[in-house]
């Protein structure tokens, strides 16, 4: 199965800000340059995306009917949600960044929590679009479902950027 992991254009105010499960949109020149850079090399797949309207509106122009799916939403950073990175207390982020499956970065939701998200995705894609599939999503959901695939290791895989609407290809 192929699959085609697509992070959102850069969101309105988001630079800067911690804001995973915020609902904040993108700028409607980065969401149209985004789109026709995507449509032009992406092949005709079905499309999944996360609820958050920065990735349902690139999804919607992508294909006509993308098929939402709740469990590609982004970590939820509890009440680090909206807070500019540099005013989280350093310690929490460090006790983030030493235990990173067990950690609930701002009380919220750990990677392990993050990673079962991914293995339901994967099971229902398996059902659904057995041949492949685009899904348009996060940074921290593509990086687990990259570092999963084995294409991320050691320190890369918390910490590879994942960039803004660009395709990243798993084979699996």
């Amino acid at each position: 199965m192929r699959l085609i992991l697509v992070r959102h254009p850069p969101c309105l105010a988001g630079a800067g800000r911690c804001y995973g499960r915020l609902d904040l949109p993108v700028a409607p020149n980065e969401l149209a340059a985004a789109a026709t850079q995507l449509r032009a090399q992406l092949p005709a797949l079905p499309v999944f995306s996360s609820p958050l309207r920065r990735c349902l509106a690139l999804a919607r122009r992508l294909h006509a009917r993308p098929t939402v799916l709740m469990e590609l939403r982004e970590l939820d950073f509890g009440r680090w949600e909206g807070m500019p990175w540099e005013a989280i207390d350093r310690a929490e982020l460090d006790a983030w960044a030493a235990d990173i499956w067990q950690y609930r970065p701002g009380g919220g939701e750990n990677a392990l929590e993050l990673k079962q998200r991914w293995l339901r995705v994967y099971a229902h894609l398996e059902q659904q679009a057995p041949t492949g599939a685009i899904l348009v999503a996060h940074a921290g959901l593509i990086r687990l479902a990259l570092a999963e695939a084995g294409l991320l290791a050691g320190r890369e895989r918390w910490a590879a950027p994942i960039v803004h609407a660009t395709p990243y290809y798993l084979d699996l």
